[in-house]
């Protein structure tokens, strides 16, 4: 593959990233604000996408907006919040397609620069505070989003795992907020949240596709020119959590499929050096259709609809999610936690390991078709402090032992196990 080149600037008050490449249509601007994750202002934090993007001072409504950016040759907005970590993240992408497409002599990236500009600096609303009227709304519309993932069982026990798993850490906060915080969020005290996101967030601008660099550099430069003093920075986080006692949970509702959820700790995330070796393991262990979860779990002994692994590259956890029978509970955790041990032991072989390297190196490869993927691997490496090439991490991959992987499962930790059941079957 073609390598991926970054170039990096320190602007006034944020991080400008150009990664300039042939391999797409569009182009990508993405600007991300990084604050703590906080229960006090998360639900706050959590209304502002669905405000942003309903609208500026010159265009003062969602439809106005979107008219916009169809005349910006169909542009592409959104706005999201998500977490990394202990990160709370706000972030906006414009997609939009190559200059070099249209029949046009003005500058389509400058267009889309003071539209940027605009949601960023004067969004709908009067100089102090949102539209009242326009935040009531969304705010019902957030309510319902919170309200809903009650009745999304894979999700609902998933966030119950991580309540108790993480309690009393910045992890356990709710980046979609919570509903008796709700109340209290106003046109005014949002717009306050939404001046110290601009003003003192980590702060960094992205510019990918078939971009010349000192072109767009300039181009950015001259529009987003704002003053900022930023006050937050990517905390590295300390994962490293001592396990005194292994917690069970087990919650019941009106449900026919049980959610058996289990969490782990790896002591181990992006920054570490054998984050590669975690990758594999989690491929061999519940990633993939040849692994171990899906193999005995869901095939040999046909206790699970679905059994698989995922992890967190910031955070250090490593989760199991499966749906069983309510009544297979105790035989379905026995066999999970069996193929923890079995991953201890080293017992899988050369051809199960060069399978998941090659499974793992082709999702990698996936990751870097798509331009937001792009990003998202680069800013890992910003909330990490590592800088790695897509080529060195296909060779740090590709370099895996089985040795390895055995030391890694030995670092990890079991820690906590939530069911959810059926009324009846505790």
């Amino acid at each position: 593959m073609t390598e991926l080149k970054e170039y990096q600037y320190a602007e006034n008050g944020y991080q400008l990233h150009i990664i300039p490449t042939k391999k797409f249509k569009t182009n990508m601007i993405m600007v991300r604000f990084l604050s703590p994750l906080r229960r006090e202002n998360a639900t706050k934090r959590a209304l502002l996408p669905f405000v942003l993007q309903k609208g500026t001072k010159e265009f003062p409504s969602e439809r106005l907006l979107r008219i916009k950016l169809d005349e910006l040759y169909g542009a592409q907005l959104s706005v999201d919040s998500s977490k990394k970590g202990e990160n709370l993240l706000i972030t906006l992408r414009i997609s939009f397609v190559n200059e070099k497409f249209i029949q046009n002599n003005t500058s389509l990236l400058t267009e889309v620069l003071h539209l940027l500009r605009q949601i960023l600096l004067e969004p709908n609303g009067t100089e102090h505070a949102f539209l009242p009227e326009l935040v009531a709304k969304e705010k019902n519309t957030l309510r319902q989003k919170i309200e809903s993932i009650k009745d999304q069982k894979m999700q609902y026990a998933n966030m119950r795992l991580i309540d108790e798993m993480c309690k009393g850490e910045p992890y356990e906060t709710h980046v979609h907020g919570y509903l008796e915080d709700l109340d209290s969020v106003n046109e005014n005290n949002l717009y306050d949240e939404f001046i110290a996101m601009i003003q003192h967030d980590q702060m960094d601008v992205y510019a990918l596709g078939d971009l010349h660099v000192e072109k767009t550099k300039e181009a950015i430069g001259k529009v987003l020119t704002f003053s900022r003093e930023p006050k937050h920075e990517s905390p590295l986080s300390n994962h490293r959590v001592h396990i005194d006692e292994v917690k069970e949970i087990k919650e019941a509702q009106k449900i026919q499929q049980g959610k058996l959820q289990i969490g782990f700790r790896t002591n181990t995330t992006f920054k570490d050096d054998d984050y590669f070796a975690l990758q594999i393991y989690n491929g061999l262990f519940g990633g993939f259709p040849h692994s171990k979860l899906f193999m005995n779990v869901r095939e040999k002994h046909q206790l699970a609809y679905y059994a698989a692994s995922r992890f967190e590259s910031h955070k250090g956890l490593l989760l199991v999610f499966s749906g069983i029978a309510p009544q297979s509970f105790d035989k379905a955790k026995e066999i999970i936690l069996e193929q923890v041990e079995e991953m201890k032991k080293g017992n899988f072989t050369e051809e199960q390991l060069e399978e998941t390297k090659r499974l793992t190196v082709h999702q990698l490869k996936e990751t870097l078709d798509n331009p937001y993927g792009i990003v998202e691997l680069m800013y890992h490496q910003v909330l990490a402090e590592k800088n790695m090439s897509p080529e060195e991490m296909f060779a740090a991959l590709e370099k895996v032992t089985k040795n390895d992987l055995i030391a890694l499962a030995e670092k990890i930790e079991l820690d906590t196990i939530y069911f959810l059941t059926s009324e009846g079957d505790q």
